[in-house]
């Protein structure tokens, strides 16, 4: 008698919006609460990673392969981050982030970077940014094909302002969409 052929299950993949103080893992840590808060999905991954104090579109996955398509930086999967900075960037700051920025480990690849409106719909982080009277905000929207340890941050601080809210808000053609803070939905994976 032959043994049934092995069929492989149809990859799942996961949109999330991560909230702000919640780690990319299914493990609290210390302060930081874990995705199981959340996900009760078995055998679903994180595909990259997302720092506790970042908010928006995480992705997770069933598929190994899909996994490193999604998270690994050789692929080039563009992701699109919102970001609200402290002061009010000019043509110059916007250049020197298209160009790439100097950081202690390295230039950075150019990048797509122009300022915007704050978001459409956009709800109210907890806790809430601080806010000073005297000093202007601003949002950027940043695209970049690599993921440095907090490379935005870092690329924000280097043309002189500070990021004070971070939103990844698209992963290549996954986005945010119609997804509150906290709320997961499964999608179909894209060709």
């Amino acid at each position: 008698m032959r043994p049934l052929p092995l069929t492989r299950m149809p990859a799942r993949l996961i949109r999330f919006n991560k909230p702000f103080g919640v780690l990319s893992q299914f493990t609290p840590e210390g302060r930081w609460r874990g995705l199981k808060d959340f996900i009760a999905l078995p055998d679903v991954y994180v595909a990259g990673r997302l720092d506790a104090d970042s908010e928006g579109l995480l992705l997770l996955t069933s598929d190994g392969q899909l996994q490193a398509r999604i998270a690994d930086p050789r692929f080039k999967m563009e992701k699109t981050y919102w970001v609200q900075v402290e002061g009010l960037p000019d043509e110059a700051a916007l250049q020197a982030l298209r160009a790439g920025v100097q950081l202690n480990d390295g230039a950075t690849r150019a990048a797509r970077a122009c300022l915007m409106q704050a978001p459409f719909g956009l709800w109210e982080r907890v806790p809430a940014v601080r806010v000073r009277q005297s000093i202007p905000t601003a949002w950027i929207e940043l695209a970049i094909k690599e993921g440095r340890n907090r490379q935005v941050r870092r690329m924000t601080a280097a043309v002189g302002f500070p990021t004070l809210r971070l939103i990844r808000a698209a992963i290549g053609p996954y986005t945010l969409d119609g997804l509150a803070p906290g709320c997961w939905c499964e999608v179909e994976v894209a060709p």
